[in-house]
């Protein structure tokens, strides 16, 4: 469709990947080097410049494959969300994320006898195609981040300017995906479209008493009951700071962007006289 289409182009337009002749930028270019959403591949970019290569690359291969976490069968729910919380991370899911893959590497580097990783697997719920599919993607991105010669950070994960990092990086692509808990209860207000949604219940914040006031989520879900699925805490600093200024211009009004606009107001340089006359 014809708006949709002009969404993309816009969209597109917003990560710097087209010129102002509406083609690929030479950005634009390295971007689509990968068989990414582009905003995850602006995200995997961005983390060259913020040096948490490493951890990207895993978020890249996790939220791409399959969903790891399994449905568990009636009666063995609450097992489950044991077993899952071993893996959660206070920072959000796309550091669950990371968790649960290292977890994997772990349990299956040396496996004692065959089927191993099934076992693992099975034990925690998790789904062994998807982990398995996660590191052959994650192996290919390794491979054309090397062919196109860009820098790939040694792992840091767990330091606090790491966490810093990774959520830099994510914003840079996902500038575009961030919502608002408006009344405290969950009930999340997406700034783009201002759609209401809520956590997608395998979210490692889902049913936990805190929730986060201001999230990025990695995809919004109509048919899993209008549900913002991978979210992780952002604070309304740390995107001020990163998103593009004529994105924000265009986002439609509402208390959220009042609320974003006094923090970009406080953290805008003053100017000097010599400087406005210049």
């Amino acid at each position: 469709a014809p708006e949709s289409l002009m969404q993309a182009l816009e969209d597109l337009d917003y990560l710097a990947a087209l010129d102002n002749d509406g083609n690929l930028s030479e950005f634009g270019i390295i971007m689509s080097e990968f068989p990414l959403d582009p905003q995850l591949s602006k995200s995997l970019l961005a983390s060259c410049e913020f040096e948490c290569v490493d951890e990207m690359l895993t978020i890249a291969a996790m939220v791409t494959a399959p969903n790891c976490f399994l449905h568990a069968p009636p009666g063995t729910e609450e097992i489950a969300l044991t077993c899952w919380r071993r893996f959660s991370h206070p920072a959000g899911d796309h550091f669950t994320l990371i968790n649960v893959f290292n977890a994997f590497k772990a349990a299956t580097a040396n496996p004692t006898e065959p089927g191993n990783n099934e076992k693992w697997c099975r034990d925690y719920f998790l789904s062994c195609s998807a982990l398995s599919t996660a590191e052959v993607i994650r192996a290919e991105l390794v491979e054309i981040m090397k062919r196109i010669e860009l820098p790939i950070s040694e792992p840091d994960f767990g330091s606090e300017e790491n966490l810093l990092s990774i959520k830099k990086a994510l914003l840079s692509g996902y500038f575009m995906h961030i919502a608002r808990d408006v009344d405290g209860s969950g009930n999340y207000l997406m700034l783009t479209h201002k759609q209401v949604a809520q956590l997608h219940p395998f979210s490692s914040y889902y049913n936990t008493r805190r929730i986060p006031e201001w999230v990025l989520f990695h995809e919004f879900s109509i048919s899993e009951g209008n549900s913002i699925r991978v979210v992780s805490e952002i604070s309304p600093h740390l995107f001020a700071e990163l998103v593009p200024q004529y994105y924000f211009s265009n986002l439609p009004p509402s208390e959220s962007k009042d609320i974003l606009q006094e923090v970009i107001n406080h953290l805008a340089p003053v100017p000097t006289m010599k400087e406005e006359q210049k």
